[in-house]
């Protein structure tokens, strides 16, 4: 039987809250280049419909989570046109790739 060390615990939530600090920079850096143009587009439409701008940076950090996962699952190049097309369906969520 093994023992659970707290501070393994401790490291998960570090790890997460890198990936995600990491996935929101991503983010902030398409906008400001504006590429793909979707993203400063969706961030675009997102606030003149009301969303704060954390809640969008949440949004398409997750879209991009998404292929990630899904490029390393089926070790494949990023998809462009599924990205986009997923960040300009925002609000709505893309379903969880298997």
């Amino acid at each position: 039987m093994s023992e659970q060390n707290p501070d393994n615990n401790q490291d998960d939530i570090d790890d997460e809250e890198f990936a995600e600090n990491t996935l929101i920079e991503a983010i902030e850096n398409q906008i400001e280049s504006d590429n793909p143009p979707a993203a400063k587009a969706t961030f675009n439409k997102l606030t003149l419909v009301g969303y704060e701008r954390d809640e969008i940076l949440n949004l398409m950090a997750h879209v991009l989570a998404v292929e990630i996962d899904a490029i390393l699952e089926e070790d494949r190049a990023f998809n462009t046109e599924w990205y986009e097309t997923a960040l300009r369906a925002l609000p709505e969520l893309p379903p969880e790739k298997k």
